[in-house]
């Protein structure tokens, strides 16, 4: 099925995306309280949390991109496409490729603010979503070491 050697620069900017993803994850974890109140008093720290996670979505999707493009798994007309060639070449797991829909449906809704957002549902998403990104880095990881 899958034969091709990604290159170095590619498994290098995989590498980078994924770096940047922790990076901003860390900010995330550092400043996100327990409670819901909290959140919602943090004020300009609370709209850098969203920041922080709508740029490690954006970081994953481009990973997904790169993966498609190197693949060369055909030109997708949307960022849905890209996650279901990635689920449909066994590349991503389907729960995995569910996940990271769910995770560019919240960045979209990050980034456009269709309506006020809600801080409770968001920290909820926040923090239930916060291992999902551990995990796909896992996935790719893994198929990057089984296809070197």
């Amino acid at each position: 099925m899958i034969g091709i050697n990604f290159g170095i620069f590619r498994n290098y900017q995989i590498f980078i995306n994924n770096r940047k993803v922790e990076e901003n994850l860390d900010l995330v974890k550092e400043n996100l309280p327990n409670n819901v109140n909290e959140f919602k008093a943090l004020g300009l720290v609370k709209d850098g949390i969203y920041k922080k996670i709508e740029a490690s979505i954006q970081e994953v999707i481009s990973i997904c991109s790169i993966i498609n493009s190197d693949l060369k798994l055909g030109i997708p007309s949307n960022r849905d496409d890209i996650i279901i060639s990635l689920i449909e070449n066994y590349i991503l797991s389907r729960k995995m490729g569910e996940k990271v829909k769910e995770m560019k449906g919240f960045r979209n809704f990050l980034i456009h603010r269709y309506g006020k957002i809600n801080d409770e549902v968001a920290f909820k998403d926040i923090k239930n979503g916060l291992p999902d990104f551990e995990l796909f880095k896992k996935e790719v990881l893994a198929f990057l070491k089984k296809h070197e």
